[in-house]
């Protein structure tokens, strides 16, 4: 309860008078019985003015939105600074949440269903009260309900929203109930792998253990911000690891005879043929999880002990990043906005796969977005979705491949045209022709780097003289693991590490590294960083490359790139605390050499 007010008036109060007496303040509403309302009590702590205020009643009622999502999405406050001042005005607490060890018993006495609803966690026992923390302690009704469920008095801390979120997500995960479904599972087979099977294609799908196993397991990736699910039957257990900021990490072990009943319903939902286990397979499907919609990528392949899967997720409403927030460097963005401006030429984006190529491509194509140009996409699959764009989905099993589709794209009189990636040789030379006679190409490539990208294109079998005439900039990039801001802390390099980064002109006294807390499980890392290189295709590098000696061409594209190379950026993210020696040293490899 609030600690300044005598318990037993509000016990013996209705909702109303109870509501009055909660509104303990500096602000006097002038009825008291009118309940404290959120936007005039930030513009009293200073939060907000009156002028902003109003901005966002106005929006409140126009698209439905609550007041607090408005003030923070449309950067007018941030979730902290409206927390804090709830704090001072009711005269109760304000608590981080991601630096707080909470009780797991005590959290599960509010269901997750509960704790979503009233927008509240119980956190620990404080003497005969339960502390719970609420991101809206205005709301006098979930505090009413949640005073009923519990059965105890409450103290209450102010929580903001998001990590709230975050803190149900981690307590809630489904990691055991996916292990008790697995057991479920293993009991209904038997013992032999024909009862897998029957699990897997029986009549009752959607209520088969198996199926209630998957929907679980893609719940709890989505929670965990998991890019990928690996299936991997082993000589005694199947184990199911996901991807999280690009690191494995075990998720669940179970007995290995289910395996073949969880592949087997994997390929069914995807449509691939489930009687041939001795040849790789690739489909997809769409699945709803939380709401969201989840595009799901999968690949089979035999095995020693089964057939392992790999899903991509990939999720339908994803967020779109804007060209100048994904993180380049200064001197990158400009030459790339530079690029944009341009009426053709062709702009390759390189990287392994789940380097983030696809975001950056569509973080350019959202900028030269316009009812005045013509753009078309070739994809497989079609990951964002843009309005006013044409896009089309790539189809191999129909002959619908990358080179055919681009070739009939053109006859459409594009402006602009994104392939999803160079996968042959009629791609390349179609989409290097196409930037020859007046289009704009965007396109990715599987490269180490940005210099040897000309190099790949002519292994691939393009002429020298399209891509020395087409080719305008090669962008390349990788994904590092951002330092949890949460638990950051200084940091002093081993000598090996100082070493490391003074061969790219960096200090190694001001570095950070995340001491491991509950909002990123431990591990020190939360989220990923993009880190870049650009090679520009300027006339020294064109010549270099016309002359058909390679390591001359070689030479004068590392003179090119300089300081905008890979290694100077990750580097320069490691000097500006947001990501560790470490993942440097992971990334650019021990024997890379400075320039």
């Amino acid at each position: 309860m609030f600690p300044s007010i005598d318990e037993s008036s509000v016990k013996s109060a209705d909702r109303h008078e109870r509501a009055a007496i909660l509104q303990i303040a500096d602000i006097k509403p002038a009825n008291p019985r009118q309940r404290l309302r959120l936007g005039e009590l930030l513009v009293a702590q200073g939060v907000l003015t009156p002028a902003q205020l109003e901005g966002a009643l106005n929006e409140r009622k126009r698209s439905g939105r609550r007041l607090g999502r408005i003030l923070v999405e449309d950067g007018i406050a941030t979730e902290e600074a409206i927390a804090r001042a709830l704090a001072v005005q009711l005269h109760i607490p304000y608590l981080e949440l991601s630096l707080q060890a909470i009780s797991p018993a005590v959290s599960r006495l509010l269901n997750e269903a509960q704790s979503r609803r009233f927008r509240a966690i119980p956190i620990d026992e404080a003497g005969s009260a339960i502390r719970v923390g609420m991101a809206d302690p205005l709301d006098y009704q979930s505090y009413d309900e949640i005073q009923r469920l519990l059965g105890r008095h409450l103290d209450l801390v102010v929580v903001t929203e998001s990590r709230l979120d975050a803190t149900l997500d981690r307590l809630h995960s489904r990691s055991d109930e996916i292990s008790g479904l697995a057991r479920e599972l293993e009991q209904e087979m038997q013992i032999d792998t024909a009862d897998a099977e029957e699990a897997a294609t029986g009549a009752a799908l959607d209520e088969a253990p198996v199926a209630k196993l998957l929907q679980s397991l893609f719940d709890d990736a989505v929670r965990s911000r998991a890019s990928d699910i690996h299936v991997e039957p082993q000589e005694r257990k199947l184990q199911i690891r996901f991807r999280i900021d690009g690191m494995l990490v075990v998720h669940t072990e179970a007995e290995s005879r289910i395996a073949p009943a969880v592949v087997q319903r994997l390929k069914l939902s995807a449509g691939l043929d489930i009687a041939e286990r001795r040849l790789p397979q690739d489909g997809r499907f769409v699945v709803r999880v939380r709401g969201h919609t989840l595009d799901l990528r999968m690949s089979t392949m035999p095995t020693q002990y089964g057939e392992s899967a790999v899903l991509r997720l990939l999720p339908h409403d994803g967020g779109l990043l804007e060209l100048d927030r994904l993180g380049m460097p200064a001197a990158i963005l400009a030459k790339v906005c530079e690029f944009i401006s341009l009426a053709h030429g062709m702009l390759l984006v390189t990287g392994p796969t789940g380097s983030g190529k696809t975001t950056t491509l569509y973080g350019a194509l959202a900028r030269m977005n316009s009812p005045d140009a013509k753009i078309v996409t070739v994809e497989d699959p079609i990951e964002y979705r843009l309005p006013g764009i044409t896009q089309v989905q790539v189809n191999e099993k129909i002959g619908l491949g990358f080179s055919t589709v681009l070739r009939s794209t053109l006859r459409q009189d594009p402006d602009i045209v994104l392939v999803g990636e160079m996968r042959d040789k009629d791609t390349v030379e179609t989409g290097l022709r196409a930037a020859m006679t007046g289009h704009m190409v965007l396109s990715t490539l599987h490269t180490n780097d940005a210099a040897s990208t000309p190099i790949r294109l002519l292994d691939m079998g393009a002429p020298r003289y399209l891509i020395a005439t087409s080719l305008r900039l090669v962008l390349s990039q990788r994904l590092v693991r951002a330092v949890c801001t949460q638990c950051t802390r200084p940091y002093a390099p081993t000598a090996q590490e100082s070493a490391f980064l003074q061969a790219f002109g960096g200090a190694g006294d001001a570095i950070a590294k995340g001491a491991g807390c509950p909002q990123c499980k431990g591990t020190g890392f939360l989220g990923r960083l993009g880190a870049y290189e650009l090679l520009d295709m300027t006339r020294s590098v064109v010549a270099a490359l016309n002359s058909a000696d390679t390591q001359a061409y070689m030479d004068a594209a590392h003179c090119e790139i300089g300081q905008l190379s890979l290694a100077n950026h990750v580097c320069e993210l490691v000097q500006s605390g947001r990501t560790t020696v470490s993942e440097a040293m992971r990334l650019i490899g021990h024997s890379h050499e400075a320039g």
